[in-house]
């Protein structure tokens, strides 16, 4: 049996990206961060569900991605507000519905992630 134990994203501040994903997901690191670090596995501070690890790997953005994130929220516009006052920016798309039930939102990096009303 598998299952997904950890989403990679590759980054380029791993600081900057590891308080961007901490705050947005209430995760925290496994252990800290330290000048050598150059990989991170962010986990669940309350509950289950897969870790988001942090690459410092070099690699490019893709548009469109070729993997993202959706992220369901119980209140989508305030989860998307909070979003934004972290870092995040949404993402304009031409070929988005008039009633999709998702936003596309770029973390500081430009990594894209769609937040989903769940509700």
């Amino acid at each position: 049996m598998l299952r997904v134990g950890s989403i990679v994203l590759r980054v380029e501040d791993l600081g900057r990206q590891a308080e961007f994903w901490s705050k947005a997901l209430d995760y925290v690191p496994r252990e800290p961060i330290t000048p050598d670090t150059d990989f991170l596995l962010l986990r669940p501070k309350h509950g289950g569900g897969p870790n988001v690890s942090l690459d410092t790997m070099r690699s490019e953005v893709h548009v469109p991605p070729r993997i993202h994130l959706d992220l369901y929220a119980d209140d989508q516009q305030a989860e998307v507000d909070r979003l934004k006052t972290l870092g995040a920016t949404e993402v304009q798309w031409s070929g988005r519905p008039v009633d999709a039930d998702y936003v596309i939102l770029a973390d500081p990096e430009g990594n894209r992630f769609c937040v989903i009303d769940a509700a």
